[in-house]
């Protein structure tokens, strides 16, 4: 029963990506920018985050980016908060707050 409701939840949310316009922000990074971290927070074999990846990273809202560190939706869309809170230091962003 679970696993449906994940699997209605991210269906949900894939539709709701594939709607949505480029001017849709979460923490002021919009959904295409969000989408080319995806590799670098998506397990087990996370890439190295993408120059494009830093840039949305170094221009976001990185506080609102800590309010996911105990995130339950993360997870069930197969993105790792723990790597997704290491994104400003792998992209040497040095005044990023500690979550």
């Amino acid at each position: 029963m679970e696993a449906t409701k994940k699997a209605a939840l991210v269906a949900l949310l894939l539709v709701l990506v594939i709607h949505s316009s480029d001017a849709q922000t979460i923490c002021k990074v919009t959904v295409a920018g969000l989408m080319s971290c995806r590799s670098a927070v998506t397990p087990p074999n996370p890439t190295p985050p993408s120059a494009a990846c830093c840039t949305v990273i170094k221009n976001a809202d990185l506080k609102c980016l800590c309010s996911y560190k105990d995130s339950s939706l993360l997870p069930s869309l197969g993105i790792d908060p723990k790597l997704v809170l290491q994104l400003p230091s792998e992209c040497n962003i040095s005044n990023a707050p500690k979550c």
